[in-house]
């Protein structure tokens, strides 16, 4: 499947008082990195098809942590799509600095139609495709 690679710079407000960032920071961390992945397959996590609104909201995340990160560091960020069904996808998320692993997370999304109630939808053969070359 798969690989995507970006980074992300701590920023101060990432961090809590003793200096490290905090937990719930790598979930925002998962989904930027999930957008510019969609992004890099030339999607988004939000269209606008014809009348309809599509979207991928996330049915279950979690966050492993193996060490700190701290305000400067750079985050390498690898995101590796691990299964994908007919609507849905579960990324595996790996968090390094200087090669050491900091965090490391799944987040599994599904495709949907939205409005007044989510439907999921297929993803597009053409998707599919690009989210599983490697």
């Amino acid at each position: 499947m798969r690989e995507f690679k970006t980074q992300r710079r701590i920023e101060f407000a990432d961090t809590d008082l003793g200096g490290i960032v905090h937990f719930s920071r790598y979930f925002v961390f998962m989904e930027t990195a999930e957008h510019q992945f969609l992004d890099s397959l030339g999607t988004s996590v939000h269209l606008v098809e014809g009348d309809r609104t599509i979207g991928w909201p996330r049915v279950k995340v979690s966050c492993e942590y193996a060490g700190p990160a701290r305000y400067g560091d750079t985050l390498d960020i690898k995101v590796r799509v691990l299964r994908r069904g007919t609507s849905s996808v579960t990324y595996g998320i790996e968090f390094e600095i200087d090669g050491r692993q900091v965090a490391r997370g799944e987040s599994t999304s599904v495709r949907c139609e939205l409005g007044p109630s989510m439907k999921a939808i297929p993803i597009p053969d053409e998707l599919a495709r690009k989210m599983e070359e490697g």
